[in-house]
């Protein structure tokens, strides 16, 4: 099961957040998502949970609950959507045209 955690705390790592989610049961990957310009945290991630029963257990358990004084927001990770990229003529701007 894949769980979206937000509102993490910018200094929050992997480990901690790993170690958070393991009380209900084992985690097979932990992503934190950075930045690709400065590298810092963007403020949320992605825990992936063996069974999907340990999985609704910890979103139950640690939705709300207080990170390095944040309130994290958890709950199923919904799929990617498509979204069409930036580049030539490819949206973005919005504005009037003269």
């Amino acid at each position: 099961m894949n769980i979206y955690v937000g509102n993490l705390p910018y200094t929050a790592t992997e480990d901690e957040l790993r170690s958070m989610f393991e009380e209900h049961g084992p985690v097979s990957r932990v992503n934190i998502i950075n930045d690709r310009e400065t590298g810092r945290s963007k403020g949320f991630g992605f825990v992936e949970m063996e069974n999907k029963a340990d999985g609704e257990d910890a979103i139950k358990a640690i939705d709300g609950s207080s990170m390095g004084g944040r309130n994290l927001r958890i709950n199923e990770a919904r799929p990617r959507e498509d979204r069409p990229r930036g580049g030539p003529g490819g949206g973005g701007g919005g504005g009037r045209r003269f």
